[in-house]
C-alpha cells in the first residue's frame, strides 16, 4: 500500500473518529431524562402527660402501715395521649421518702412488684383504677415498666399507681409529700 493510500485512509479514519466523537455526547444527551421528586412527613400529635390524681393516702397513725391499691380511687393517676395506636415508652420515677414541709421528716415508702397497671384500652381522659374496661398491662412493677406499649385507638393511655407508707412510730404530724414522675416518649412504632 502506498504513502498516499495509507495517509488518505488514516485522514479518513480520524475524520469518522472525529465526526462520532462530535456526534456521541449529543445522542447520549438526548437519551437521558430528568425528574424532580418529593420528600414529605407528618408530624403526629404531640404526647401530653397529665397526673391526673394524687396517689392519696389520707389520714395516717404514727407507726401504722397504710396501702393503698392500684385499684382504687386513691391510686395514683397518669393519663397520656397522642396520635392514635403509636408506641411510646414509658419510664416512672418512684421517691424512696415522702417528707413533712421543710424536710424535718420524712416517711418511707414501697412499691411492690404488682403496684402498677398500664391501661392501654383507654377511651378517654382522665383514666379511672377502679373502671371495668382496664387491658393493657395489669399488676405490672412499676420499677420495671413493661416496653412495646401502645397508645389506643383513642390516642390515650392510662397508668395507675398504689403503694405503702410506713410511719414510725414517733412519726412527725402534718402533711407528707414526695414526687412521683412519669416520663413517656414515642418508639416510631
Amino acid at each position: 500500500m502506498g504513502t498516499h493510500k495509507f495517509l488518505s485512509r488514516l485522514v479518513s479514519l480520524f475524520a469518522v473518529s472525529a465526526l462520532l466523537f462530535l456526534l456521541l455526547p449529543a445522542e447520549i444527551a438526548m437519551a437521558q431524562d430528568v425528574a424532580n421528586g418529593l420528600a414529605t412527613a407528618t408530624i403526629l400529635a404531640a404526647l401530653s402527660v397529665t397526673a391526673t390524681s394524687p396517689l392519696a393516702f389520707g389520714n395516717t397513725y404514727q407507726g401504722v402501715p397504710n396501702e393503698v391499691a392500684r385499684t382504687v380511687v386513691d391510686a395514683g393517676v397518669f393519663t397520656i395521649s397522642g396520635a392514635n395506636n403509636a408506641g411510646i415508652d414509658l419510664y416512672l420515677y418512684l421517691p424512696e421518702y415522702i417528707s413533712v414541709a421543710g424536710d424535718s421528716d420524712r416517711m418511707l415508702i414501697t412499691f411492690s412488684t404488682t403496684d402498677c397497671t398500664v391501661d392501654t384500652a383507654l377511651a378517654a381522659s382522665p383514666g379511672d383504677p377502679t373502671g371495668g374496661a382496664i387491658d393493657g398491662y395489669i399488676g405490672v412493677d412499676p420499677h420495671n415498666l413493661p416496653s412495646g406499649v401502645n397508645l389506643s385507638d383513642n390516642g390515650f393511655c392510662g397508668v395507675y399507681i398504689g403503694g405503702k407508707i410506713f410511719p414510725s412510730i414517733d412519726q412527725t404530724a402534718g402533711n407528707y409529700t414526695g414526687s412521683i414522675v412519669l416520663t413517656v416518649a414515642y418508639t416510631g412504632t
